[in-house]
């Protein structure tokens, strides 16, 4: 749905108008993402948490910490690479994933996508994460917003614009580390559908 009215969108109206068109679904889908990590700490999926929750945790910062949070951003060229990129990766997880259930086993042309669409989606999607959390840096600095300071009851203060400095600082060894993970899961599985 998110997709459909992402690109419904952009040939229709321009990248300015995407956001507007998927704001709720794309909200709804990325909040409901937090299951997967429940999920796995429960056991009910064989996703490491290690590799789940940092790719729904940069997900919902930028849907809410970001796109939701600072309107200023989101008539920008990179929420459609954004959500573009988020989309089409989810709907070759899910259909993969509900092939695999259904049937026991999903058809190669689908594990192939599942495990090599990455090699592209992943750079495109963190591009876009990195550049639309860079841009509101501005916003975020000027608005004060979600800044706590002091003197204050607790004496504690909080600074968005530093935290978010911090999360764009992680991105630099964390998207490495999470593409090498995945190239190594597509290495097992690709040559685990070899053998079988």
């Amino acid at each position: 749905m998110v997709l459909y009215f992402a690109v419904e969108a952009l040939l229709r109206s321009g990248h300015e108008a995407v956001y507007a068109a998927v704001e709720r679904p794309l909200q709804l889908a990325q909040t409901a993402a937090v299951l997967e990590i429940l999920h796995g700490l429960v056991g009910l999926v064989r996703s490491p948490v290690s590799a789940t929750l940092p790719q729904i945790g940069s997900r919902l910062f930028v849907t809410w910490g970001i796109l939701w949070s600072f309107p200023e951003t989101r008539t920008h060229i990179l929420v459609s690479s954004l959500v573009i990129s988020w989309s089409i990766t989810e709907i070759i997880r899910y259909s993969f994933f509900g092939t695999k259930e259904l049937f026991g086993s999903a058809p190669s042309s689908l594990l192939w996508l599942r495990y090599s669409s990455f090699l592209v989606m992943y750079p495109t999607g963190i591009s876009s994460e990195v550049g639309l959390i860079y841009i509101a840096l501005q916003f975020i600095k000027a608005s004060e917003k979600y800044c706590i300071r002091m003197p204050n009851k607790w004496n504690y203060s909080f600074d968005y614009f530093y935290a978010s400095i911090l999360v764009l600082l992680v991105y630099v060894p964390g998207s490495p580390h999470m593409y090498t993970y995945m190239l190594g899961q597509r290495k097992k599985a690709l040559a685990k559908s070899k053998t079988a």
